[in-house]
């Protein structure tokens, strides 16, 4: 598997390490991947994903949640 995210589609930056006299030598930032168990295309899998998606991705699933729980109270409520 490579290092890619598998939602946002993040990789690897190059760029430059540069010693204390600015001597430059090519280095790789990698991307902060994690396994997560998620359900793609209705079938549970393991994928990698950067933890800022990870953290997007928690994000709207608590936003969904709270709507989906605010529209259930008001459905609940009787019309005055």
């Amino acid at each position: 598997m490579s290092r890619v995210c598998a939602v946002s589609g993040k990789k690897a930056l190059s760029g430059n390490r540069r010693s204390h006299s600015l001597r430059a030598a090519r280095r790789k930032w990698n991307v902060n991947l994690q396994k997560v168990h998620m359900i793609v295309d209705g079938k549970p899998k393991t994928v990698k994903v950067s933890t800022r998606a990870l953290r997007t991705l928690k994000g709207q699933a608590k936003a969904t949640t709270k709507k989906a729980a605010a529209a259930a109270a008001s459905a609940e409520e009787p019309a005055a």
